[in-house]
């Protein structure tokens, strides 16, 4: 429950207080300043609050943006201002000085929130009217102004994402949108429909893997239904101002799991018509991910840039202002629409094989395309990053005890660190096929020196952000390598499901680190050895286990991987002190 206070005489005619009991607020009147003071301080500790001018006149919706969007401390539209329960205090005291000011008088809430100003959200309202008006023909001008403006319409608008992909935009979002608010006048939770997307996405792959053209067919449409879901979800969140920690988490996990999932079904449903493809799987998986570390890299290190400028960066930026170039941008790097659409298409009428070499094809070009764009605005930028840009990558390259120990000993660097990283992988990467049994195990070791040594320093140099997604491509090719040299049928199975739980820990990094909340835990890095530690020990595994003792060893890391990191992110992101992380981008 929230309690609004509605300050000042009641003006006849106002539909205020009953707007604010359709928001959900318990509402209470106050004639002066030192009556809303007193009321403000007897509403429990626990609830919101809002001061709200009695002579507001606006739409109901600029209201609830102003009121009850639960990602603000303090939040304010003109004539009202709320504060959750850690913000109250700051509240509570410039209300006080008010009353100490003139306590006997009208509450003035655009007054409060001045003085309030540095720490007070304050929604984008457009044509939405919020307004204090002072005398009869400015409360019926607003009233008009109010009547002329269909305010359930911008609502809806305001649900769809402002920058979406192209088959988002113009094949989902206007239907979705309705969908949305159909689950919103039923009661349904953001939450529900996320899971409802999730459970829909495995119908798919479970369709998927029964390997007839009739279970491809089903799959590919019910892909594309998992999808609509997918995008229903957020905008039932922004319709109805519905955010919360354990949704961010829901939202940022499923949609990776759901594809991979699929991945997993394509390849059991071909492995039924006796094609192995798990290779390729696997494949998929690496590259998607890798794009998404390369995406989150880059962001994280001119997140806070100073001096951030490119010519290349100026470029794009007029590029924007021709709109076709806009979508045909947003196409070729393949987001998640385009891509599930074009998985959902080949999977009803192609074969797994086709459908995974057409997505490892359209997946490299969009690698390459957004890769060497950032590489060229990084190099033709001057920027200068901050701690916490190279904190943020080394967090990311989720280096473990071993790199550390090589750190702390070997306290001169030998370069910049994503040279001495690239000359690792490229060490790793030669091993890996030379075709010699103890070849990949010296190649791991000096891999493992390299990534110590690319950490020894912060990752502030203009290429630094590339550190990531090397070690990420290294580890997860290293994987992928072993597990197909074995010829052990089920190796690249188990190897599946190890980089499945790898990248998930990856993943749970990356959303921490956007909430502000840092990296997981030490001793969670620790238990999974770190990106190098478990390198060096899945080469170790394959040069003295016989094939079936490395599949064997492949699943069973992949369980106590999966166990750990699953465990305490679960724990983490259901706790009330998670950060809720709201994405209004569209990720690859």
């Amino acid at each position: 429950m929230s309690t609004a206070i509605v300050t000042g005489p009641p003006v006849p005619g106002s539909s205020l207080e009953s707007d604010l009991r359709a928001l959900g607020f318990e509402v209470r009147s106050a004639s002066d300043t030192a009556e809303a003071e007193a009321l403000l301080a007897a509403v429990p500790a626990d609830r919101r609050v809002a001061l709200v001018d009695a002579r507001f006149v606006g739409h109901v919706h600029a209201l609830r943006l102003g009121l009850t969007d639960p990602r603000f401390p303090l939040a304010a539209v003109p004539g009202a201002v709320t504060a959750q329960p850690a913000a109250r205090p700051a509240l509570a005291r410039e209300l006080a000085r008010e009353a100490a000011a003139g306590g006997a008088t009208a509450l003035a809430v655009d007054g409060l929130v001045t003085a309030l100003d540095a720490d007070v959200h304050r929604p984008e309202l457009g044509s939405l009217v919020a307004a204090v008006p002072t005398d009869p023909q400015t409360r019926n001008e607003a009233r008009q102004a109010v009547a002329a403006v269909d305010d359930e319409a911008i609502r809806l608008r305001s649900a769809v994402k402002s920058r979406d992909g192209f088959f988002t935009t113009f094949f989902v979002s206007p239907y979705s949108r309705y969908i949305a608010r159909w689950c919103a006048r039923r009661g349904l939770t953001p939450n529900q429909v996320t899971t409802a997307s999730l459970l829909t996405a495995l119908i798919a792959a479970a369709c998927a893997a029964t390997g007839t053209r009739a279970g491809f067919v089903a799959a590919g449409a019910l892909l594309i239904c998992s999808f609509v879901l997918d995008c229903t979800d957020g905008q039932l969140a922004r319709y109805s101002l519905q955010y919360s920690t354990l949704g961010a988490w829901l939202d940022a996990t499923f949609d990776r799991a759901k594809e991979y999932a699929y991945y997993a079904g394509l390849a059991l449903g071909a492995a039924r018509g006796g094609d192995d493809v798990w290779a390729l799987a696997l494949g998929a998986m690496i590259l998607q991910t890798c794009r998404h570390v390369v995406d989150f890299s880059f962001n994280e290190a001119n997140h806070d840039a100073t001096a951030n400028t490119s010519p290349t960066a100026a470029l794009s930026g007029r590029l924007d202002s021709v709109g076709w170039t806009v979508w045909v941008r947003r196409m070729i790097v393949l987001p998640i629409g385009e891509r599930w659409a074009l998985i959902a298409v080949l999977t009803a009428l192609t074969t797994p094989r086709i459908t995974f070499y057409v997505l490892l094809a359209g997946c490299a070009f969009a690698a390459t395309y957004t890769t060497a764009g950032r590489v060229l605005r990084s190099l033709t930028r001057k920027a200068r990053r901050t701690d916490r840009a190279a904190r943020a990558l080394s967090d990311l390259a989720d280096n473990g005890p071993l790199a550390g120990f090589v750190s702390r000993t070997l306290r001169a660097p030998l370069g910049s660190p994503f040279l001495v990283a690239l000359a690792g992988v490229a060490v790793l990467t030669v091993s890996l096929f030379s075709g010699v049994t103890w070849a990949p195990v010296a190649g791991a070791a000096v891999y493992t020196l390299a990534a110590g040594q690319a950490l020894a320093r912060p990752l502030k140099g203009a290429l630094d952000w590339l550190v990531p997604p090397l070690f990420r491509a290294a580890e997860y090719g290293t994987v992928l390598v072993l597990a197909s040299k074995s010829g052990v049928n089920g190796t690249l199975p188990a190897a599946f499901g190890l980089v499945a739980a790898v990248a998930y820990h990856h993943y749970d990094t990356v959303y921490r680190i956007r909430g502000d909340a840092g990296a997981p835990p030490a001793w969670l890095v620790r238990a999974v050895g770190g990106q190098e530690g478990r390198t060096l020990l899945v080469t170790l595994l394959a040069a003295v286990l016989t094939a079936a003792q490395f599949k064997a060893s492949l699943t069973v890391l992949a369980v106590v991987v999966a166990g750990l990191v699953l465990v305490e992110s679960i724990r983490f992101w259901v706790s009330a002190g998670a950060p809720a992380v709201h994405d209004e981008g569209e990720p690859a």
